[in-house]
């Protein structure tokens, strides 16, 4: 609620109370019935004009509950002395004890308490000089009345603060999985081209004065590589400075521009490179497919070919897409062969993906899809990476 419809509300509230007490306290009752002390003469104009005082304290009721009650409160209890028993009166203290309950359980409970206590005091020592006996069922009933509004106050409460507990752990799952996504985004684009940088600059080292030409061709690949690394990473810390921390429901912002299918033989040019030839076989009618879909069938083909730069030891990996009617199969496999023969680098896990974040973010990504995903070692030799993603 806005500032400005809580004051409406509030000034309407005070109007609504003040018109009740002008109707529940006639002139005529008051000059009729005999109270403690004798109500002065007013006016119909002068009543109005008590009456809006007396509901003047409504409208701070929300930054002062308490005192608001103890100050109907008092009202009730001058209103009695003189003769006057509005109805509203009660129940305006029946709905400031549930509000009370709501925000404020123990002054509530201080305040029906003392509710209770003042009726049964004016109808004991008062002027009406009734029995104890006789004002105590009527005590009785006023503390049933007060307790069905502090329980429906108490009620209203827990249910307040059932609703910010639910949205503190919503607004920390969605920070957590914008974390996850934001560290995948991260592991996916970066650690292929650190990867390719590692083994090109290895290359380098090893015939900087053998081979010259050789060198120059590594050393120009580290250079487009870590150009667009780095054109990566700035336009995703831009995403990441435009989103809105404020908005009510919060969105993933785009953390690069979408990477999709078709950059896959783009991927293959720059893994021949670093020494890795990549053959891209395609599978049924290629035909456009949701962007979370492009990109994350993208990632998985860019991590499975990054660990077999990486890892394997193998100069050769095959790269199979598939188009079906329902969705779309990726499947990455090296023979673990050095290309002279021999078995090629052992994996430092193989059933991790070597850091431990490449098979388990490719696994989040499919599960996130709804799709299946496999990896491991392959009975012949080499590792196998297989996806399948619905679309």
């Amino acid at each position: 609620m806005t500032w400005l419809t809580s004051r409406a509300v509030l000034l309407a509230a005070a109007g609504f109370y003040s018109l009740m007490l002008f109707w529940t306290m006639p002139l005529g009752q008051l000059r009729r019935s005999g109270g403690l002390f004798r109500f002065p003469d007013l006016g119909p104009d002068q009543m109005i004009g008590l009456c809006v005082v007396l509901a003047l304290p409504v409208l701070l009721v929300r930054r002062l509950p308490a005192a608001v009650f103890a100050v109907v409160l008092g009202e009730a209890a001058l209103g009695d002395l003189f003769g006057a028993n509005p109805w509203i009166v009660l129940l305006l203290l029946l709905v400031l004890a549930g509000h009370l309950a709501a925000r404020r359980p123990t002054a509530a409970a201080v305040g029906s308490v003392a509710a209770v206590a003042t009726v049964f005091a004016e109808r004991t020592l008062g002027y009406h000089r009734e029995s104890v006996g006789y004002a105590a069922p009527r005590a009785g009933q006023l503390a049933f009345v007060f307790a069905v509004a502090w329980v429906f106050g108490g009620v209203y409460r827990k249910r307040r603060e059932y609703l910010e507990a639910l949205h503190e752990q919503t607004a920390a799952r969605i920070v957590m999985a914008e974390r996850l996504r934001i560290a995948r985004e991260l592991h996916d684009s970066v650690a292929h081209s650190i990867g390719i940088i590692t083994v090109l600059s290895g290359a380098a080292a090893r015939v900087v004065e053998t081979k010259p030409e050789q060198t120059r061709q590594a050393l120009t690949g580290i250079e487009t590589t870590s150009r667009e690394t780095l054109l990566g990473l700035q336009r995703m810390l831009g995403a990441l400075r435009r989103a809105e921390p404020d908005d009510a429901a919060p969105r993933a912002a785009p953390l690069a521009p979408g990477a999709s299918l078709a950059d896959v033989p783009r991927l293959a040019e720059r893994t021949a490179d670093a020494g890795v030839r990549v053959h891209v076989t395609w599978r049924g009618e290629q035909r456009p497919l949701p962007p979370e879909i492009e990109l994350s069938a993208f990632r998985i083909v860019q991590e499975s070919v990054t660990n077999v730069v990486r890892h394997s030891g193998a100069r050769t990996c095959r790269v199979a897409v598939g188009y079906e009617p329902t969705g779309v199969t990726i499947e990455v496999m090296d023979d673990g062969d050095d290309g002279n023969g021999g078995p090629g680098r052992p994996r430092p896990s193989a059933a991790t993906g070597g850091s431990g974040f490449g098979l388990l973010g490719m696994r989040e990504r499919v599960t996130l899809l709804s799709g299946q995903f496999s990896a491991g070692r392959r009975p012949e030799g080499g590792f196998r990476v297989a996806a399948r993603l619905p679309a």
